[in-house]
């Protein structure tokens, strides 16, 4: 059908007016999501020549870490499990200012991750030796009287495991494609190699070797007085914006369902109703695709 040039014209213009309000719409939320992280401006290119990058293009590590919401989902739920350990969880007391400047500490934790899987072994190198410096300094006494060290090879383990067990499972219950066993011991193989880098020791190679690895440290892991401060910053937020509550809040749902069944009770986190339960997952996955949608290029 032919439209007469006034309607003709008329059409295109709402369609341009439409494209460029949809435009407007996705920057301003990519801003905002950015912005949540404490990121600021755009982040660099990544390095894809297999023969300079830390990690290769083609490695699951980079899979996994360019899904923006379930790496979000996955880092509420490492913040949440880490602060099992007493003595981890004595040394982010004592050092860390996550109250005073929490998107400041998200910010530079994002940075270090991103810099890690995106970018070249000369980058990722002075990345991990600043880190190195910073945990130089990082030392003390737990309140129960035993001594910690951030160097230490075992916290440096359990930070490590935390953060791997936590992005693997948001990965597998909110991420665009659910690896597969194969990809997830990859993964976990891959990812050994920037604690080793940073001073482990020892390091979990595989899913069963990650499984392994909590089973063996749990004595170890309780509730203390500082984590349970930790935990409830975390659990609130630091946003009071009635739609940025309710965002924080679905994800921090999203984020306690993928903890260990153990671990949720050692966090004495409340129990979620089961209707709530069954509406956490599709909503995120909802929440996660527009995120998606927000960041694409």
């Amino acid at each position: 059908m032919i439209l007469p040039p006034p309607v003709e014209e008329a059409r295109r213009v709402g369609e341009r007016a439409t494209t460029e309000r949809i435009e407007q719409l996705r920057t301003d939320l990519r801003r905002q999501l950015r912005r949540s992280v404490g990121v600021r401006g755009q982040p660099p290119p990544p390095c894809d020549d297999p023969a300079l990058a830390y990690f290769p293009p083609d490695s699951v590590t980079r899979r996994l870490h360019a899904d923006f919401p379930s790496m979000l989902i996955g880092g509420l739920a490492a913040l949440l499990l880490q602060m099992l350990h007493p003595l981890a969880m004595a040394g982010v007391a004592d050092f860390s200012n996550y109250r005073g400047d929490p998107l400041g500490r998200l910010a530079r934790t994002a940075a270090f991750l991103g810099t890690t899987s995106f970018h070249s072994r000369e980058e990722a190198a002075a990345a991990i030796a600043r880190v190195r410096r910073i945990h130089a300094g990082v030392a003390g006494t737990a309140p129960d009287g035993r001594p910690y060290a951030a160097e230490d090879p075992a916290l440096l383990t359990w930070v490590h495991a935390a953060e791997v067990r936590s992005f693997l499972n948001a990965s597998v219950a909110y991420g665009p494609v659910v690896p597969s066993r194969a990809d997830q011991d990859r993964y976990v193989d891959e990812m050994a190699r920037v604690a080793l880098d940073l001073g482990a020791l020892e390091v979990p190679r595989s899913v069963a070797g990650l499984d392994a690895y909590f089973e063996a440290v749990r004595p170890e892991l309780r509730l203390t007085g500082q984590a349970r401060t930790a935990r409830n910053f975390v659990l609130r937020g630091v946003t009071r914006r009635p739609p940025e509550l309710a965002t924080y809040g679905l994800l921090m749902a999203a984020a306690q369902g993928t903890l260990p069944g153990w671990a949720r009770r050692q966090l004495r986190l409340p129990s979620v109703p089961a209707g709530d339960r069954l509406a956490v997952r599709p909503a995120t996955r909802a929440l996660a695709g527009t995120m998606r949608w927000a960041l694409a290029t």
